[in-house]
């Protein structure tokens, strides 16, 4: 996508304030491709860049993203749902602004499914919050690779004064646009949270690499 035809109103948003608990090793400074090239939140970055007018981190307060545009957690250790919270509050300093929310863990993601993300909000049904992928033989919702819409914040507010923290029940079924994706497409959805992910997506990479159509930088 040529930079003249971005949308001026989307903003690439890579979540990336996760404690990396499970993995024990700092999941965003990852490098699955080899030590000469991006790690995993710069991989993330370009991707949207790609995509989007702005890009941002949104990451913990004690994080250090240096030549980033960082927004920090309002509230801490509220998983995912605290980035998306904080960057919609962001987000609604500016009007008619949305987010395309990426996590930084999904090695595999490429340019070609978050331009059809993009197309699908073009087309969105009315009065829809989300636009999101939808895993056509299980219905789950890829609530991390999403675009939300400024408006969606009340309802991510409403959430978390329930304590209600699971991303695809904040919005109701008629407040998405949803892209069907099916088993055999899966792999750009696959994140990495343990070191038995990370050992299978290096044997992936060894398998696949190189190839065109997963993007890699």
């Amino acid at each position: 996508m040529s930079r003249s035809a971005l949308p001026e109103e989307l903003v690439g948003v890579v979540l990336a304030g996760g404690r990396s608990s499970r993995m024990g090793k700092d999941k965003p400074a990852l490098r699955l491709y080899g030590e000469g090239r991006p790690d995993l939140l710069s991989r993330t970055m370009a991707l949207l860049r790609d995509c989007t007018a702005e890009v941002w981190v949104s990451c913990r307060r004690e994080q250090t993203m240096p030549g980033c545009r960082c927004i920090h957690d309002l509230e801490e250790d509220l998983g995912p749902i605290g980035g998306i919270v904080s960057t919609l509050t962001e987000l609604a300093r500016s009007p008619r602004r949305a987010a395309l929310v990426l996590s930084c863990d999904l090695p595999f993601m490429n340019g070609s499914l978050l331009s059809r993300l993009i197309n699908a909000r073009r087309s969105a049904k009315p009065g829809a919050l989300m636009t999101t992928f939808r895993q056509a033989e299980t219905g789950y919702i890829e609530a991390l690779v999403a675009i939300y819409e400024q408006e969606a914040l009340p309802f991510f507010e409403q959430a978390l004064a329930v304590q209600l923290r699971q991303l695809n029940l904040v919005l109701r079924p008629n407040q998405r646009t949803e892209v069907s994706y099916t088993r055999r497409e899966a792999l750009p959805f696959f994140n990495i949270n343990y070191p038995a992910d990370l050992e299978t997506a290096r044997q992936l990479i060894a398998a696949l690499d190189p190839d065109p159509a997963l993007k890699i930088l």
